[in-house]
């Protein structure tokens, strides 16, 4: 999946900047100049990291990532603002979850390190998810195998390792390999 990011500034001088500071980089920026307007583009363009400002007319950054969070909560998202108060960073820790703060005048090679770590994040967090899909698929996978032939699963070894398979005729064995390229199959025809 190709990286995006969205800034959410009401002032366009800090977009362009902000683009400037991105130019090199392998990731595609998009740019929205108020909470909803950003909330909009998020309806139609997945991102995995956001840049809000604090304070824009409207819908304050808080609210917006939070509102983000609420509806994209694998998005990772970031907090700009010339306007650091504690109130304001609070509020944003705790409902936005926010990744990372910083404070305007920011620092190019700072934040670029930052969107870069937080695109590796989102990759491994959306790693991590698949991973634990298909362990849970699997897991069916073998409970359903387990009804037909119970005790399957129950791995017996050797002195030497090997798999042990008690009881189990050269018929059944091809019938449960058989079974297994079936489901797989199956598997792979829901999800093409």
């Amino acid at each position: 999946m190709a990286h995006k990011l969205l800034i959410v500034d009401d002032e366009a001088n800090v977009i362009s900047s902000l683009k400037r500071a991105f130019i090199n980089e392998e990731f595609e920026v998009f740019s929205a100049i108020s909470g909803l307007a950003g909330l909009e583009l998020l309806a139609k363009e997945p991102v995995q990291v956001i840049i809000s400002d604090e304070k824009m007319p409207g819908m304050s950054g808080a609210e917006f990532l939070s509102e983000a969070k609420r509806l994209y909560p694998h998005t990772i998202r970031f907090m700009l603002t010339g306007q650091a108060s504690i109130e304001a960073a609070m509020k944003a820790i705790n409902e936005g979850e926010i990744y990372r703060f910083f404070t305007k005048p920011w620092d190019d090679l700072q934040l670029i390190f930052a969107i870069r770590s937080a695109f590796e994040r989102s990759d491994l967090e959306e790693e991590n998810r698949r991973l634990l899909e298909t362990v849970k698929r699997r897991t069916l996978e073998m409970k359903s195998i387990e009804k037909f032939f119970p005790g399957i699963t129950d791995v017996k070894r050797d002195d030497d390792g090997k798999i042990m398979i008690d009881n189990l005729t050269q018929d059944e064995m091809l019938e449960i390999i058989q079974r297994c390229e079936r489901d797989c199959l199956g598997l792979r025809d829901e999800t093409d």
